[in-house]
């Protein structure tokens, strides 16, 4: 969530700006788990080549910003390839994993998401080289364990590489596709959801149009955003959920309707 606007695009806890405005934050978590990460892993202009052992790159690729909650920080991307390494199901699964289990090694991975081990060592290190990840500590090769390096991402059109630019709108472009793709997957699956989120007031769809100025925008996603915040500590963190927490996916897509906004709102007498 932002606390900057409305007029973005946010897929689980990942942000893409389709604006140039100014900067701002929101946490990450990556959004394919069901069709969306099978199938080859290896396939696609994702796949970047070997990938780097070494420590995670913070070079031009990125910008560090400050910590949003007092743990890890947030992390700007400026890189065209760096942006388009996200563009893989695999690696986005593997993202969304490590949110979910705090850190997980090569093999406990592949467990997880029914991939070969090699596979998954192969795509942490790719998230490794572009900064995504980094190893937690103990373990060696395949079971070395990894986690998020980061919480929060930004990714901006508003780049000064035009090539960044065209990378991110694409990449935001995948994440979107994939995202509805999986609600609409989830939603039509509600009758196999445990009874009591059947019933919950939070899961299910829900639209509305308000009119707003651009301050009051502003407001209404720093309000929205201090209660996304509350929950914040969760993401990475088994041992701070409360006994049965569930992930819960809350997409928030805003943008201005032009159409209505092109028409007069006082119609004159006729």
């Amino acid at each position: 969530m932002t606390a900057k606007g409305l007029d973005e695009t946010i897929l689980s806890r990942v942000i893409f700006r389709n604006v140039s405005s100014e900067e701002l934050e929101v946490t990450t978590g990556p959004a394919t788990t069901g069709p969306a990460t099978t199938g080859p892993a290896t396939t696609g202009p994702a796949t970047t080549g070997p990938a780097s052992t070494g420590p995670a790159s913070t070079g031009p690729a990125s910008t560090e910003l400050a910590a949003t909650d007092g743990g890890m920080p947030s992390h700007k991307i400026t890189d065209a390839r760096a942006m388009r390494a996200l563009a893989h199901p695999l690696r986005l699964a593997l993202l969304e994993a490590l949110v979910h289990a705090g850190t997980l090694t090569a093999t406990q991975a592949s467990e997880l998401l029914g991939e070969s081990p090699a596979n998954c060592a192969f795509h942490l290190r790719t998230l490794a080289k572009y900064g995504y990840v980094v190893e937690a500590g103990g373990g060696k090769g395949r079971e070395r364990p990894w986690r998020r390096a980061h919480t929060v991402l930004q990714i901006t059109t508003d780049q000064e590489d035009p090539s960044a630019a065209v990378a991110a709108d694409e990449l935001s472009g995948f994440w979107l596709s994939a995202t509805q793709d999986r609600a609409r997957a989830g939603l039509s699956r509600r009758a196999s959801w445990p009874a009591e989120w059947q019933h919950s007031d939070l899961t299910g769809e829900n639209q509305s149009i308000v009119y707003v100025t651009v301050d009051e925008a502003n407001e209404l996603a720093a309000q929205a955003e201090q209660i996304f915040h509350r929950f914040h500590d969760r993401l990475d963190h088994p041992e701070h959920r409360p006994d049965g927490a569930m992930p819960v996916e809350v997409l928030v897509l805003s943008y201005p309707l032009l159409h209505l906004a092109a028409r007069p709102d006082r119609p004159g007498p006729k």
